[in-house]
């Protein structure tokens, strides 16, 4: 009986410090203030999957609506440097009422296989562009 309850003690423990050791592998990385939307703070969370492909995930309060800004641009476009030092779109945060609340707070997630070493926001008329335009709105430092 005594057996049986050290086993099942020491069970959950290494249950407990497996959770752990999952949630200190996330990265987390700040944006640095923006000259373009002073405001907006937020930062980025750098994960591996099981597949080992990185999980990047971003939260940002504060950000204004893009059409608000000067000049005038139709999207956020969200970018990957790599390790490589390659750059790489990986997807668009929208700033309508769907993904922005009153609060100006938007998320985004997505799963690359490259090697994250810095990411950055951008302001573009096309959220499909292959590089990035000239108007950096938010950007981590190097990671």
């Amino acid at each position: 009986m005594k057996l049986l309850k050290l086993n099942t003690l020491f069970i959950g423990m290494l249950a407990i410090l497996l959770l752990f050791s999952i949630e200190t592998q996330a990265k987390k990385y700040n944006f640095i203030t923006s000259s373009v939307v002073p405001a907006a703070r937020g930062f980025a969370k750098v994960t591996r999957d099981n597949n080992r492909n990185y999980v990047i995930k971003l939260k940002i309060s504060n950000l204004a609506e893009v059409q608000r800004l000067d000049p005038t641009k139709l999207s956020y476009v969200v970018w990957l440097v790599t390790d490589r030092d390659v750059v790489k779109n990986i997807g668009q945060i929208e700033s309508g009422s769907t993904m922005m609340s009153k609060k100006l707070k938007a998320n985004f997630e997505t799963v690359s296989s490259f090697t994250p070493v810095q990411i950055f926001i951008t302001t573009e008329d096309d959220a499909s562009a292959q590089y990035p335009g000239s108007q950096v709105v938010l950007s981590t430092n190097k990671f």
